[in-house]
């Protein structure tokens, strides 16, 4: 289970950084950054945080609203950042990823980290130090931390989304490529939000490309 033996051999301000949506084939990226007052945690966040994806949405749901309780009583800080459908389609899913991780941290304050612990192994450009961890969502209780925030936000936004574009699944699948994900894409094409430069949405329109081509008399 996470701890905070990673934080504790830092010394200033530590903030957690983790992402959520990389993956999909809709919707925006996510990062959230938090900071603990680490001597006033409380115990049932010490004793429940977990990387987000071995949480069940319940409890997902319940750690959620306690940390947001923490934050509204002062014992952790909360930073949210998302780069968008466009961005990622502009920049890449990697650099629209640590771009979101930097919002995050931004959305934080006027206060800089003494040092954020980035979960994998991509560091973001970020005004203070950074050091990645491998798996930190399941290491440190910061990241962790970060990791469900980030998840349910998203997983939020997706179910928000799927109300307006319904068929998609997205409340069910928060728009990864299921098989009901993929059955839809077929049949209504790509929405809005979804990512033109991810490879199931990029070949949609590649194929409409060459139709168009070859009625308007322009094929080879």
């Amino acid at each position: 289970m996470p701890n905070f033996a990673i934080e504790d051999g830092f010394e200033g301000l530590v903030v957690g950084i983790d992402e959520a949506g990389r993956g999909p084939l809709a919707g925006p990226v996510v990062a959230a950054a938090v900071v603990f007052d680490r001597p006033r945690v409380p115990r049932a966040l010490k004793r429940g945080l977990d990387d987000s994806k071995a949480l069940l949405p319940a409890v997902r749901a319940e750690l959620y609203d306690a940390l947001h309780d923490a934050q509204a009583s002062g014992r952790a800080r909360i930073g949210l950042g998302a780069a968008s459908v466009a961005e990622i389609d502009s920049i890449n899913i990697l650099q629209a990823t640590l771009l979101a991780m930097a919002r995050a941290v931004d959305a934080l304050g006027e206060e800089c980290p003494a040092i954020a612990l980035v979960d994998g192994n991509q560091p973001p450009r970020l005004r203070c130090p950074v050091h990645t961890v491998v798996g930190g969502d399941g290491l440190s209780l910061s990241i962790a931390a970060a990791s469900v925030v980030a998840k349910v936000t998203r997983d939020r936004q997706m179910a928000d989304l799927a109300r307006e574009h319904p068929g998609f699944g997205w409340e069910r699948n928060a728009g990864y490529g299921t098989p009901e994900h993929h059955a839809a894409l077929k049949r209504f094409g790509p929405t809005p939000h979804h990512r033109r430069s991810f490879a199931p949405v990029a070949r949609f329109f590649a194929t409409t490309l060459d139709v168009v081509v070859v009625e308007s008399g322009l094929s080879k």
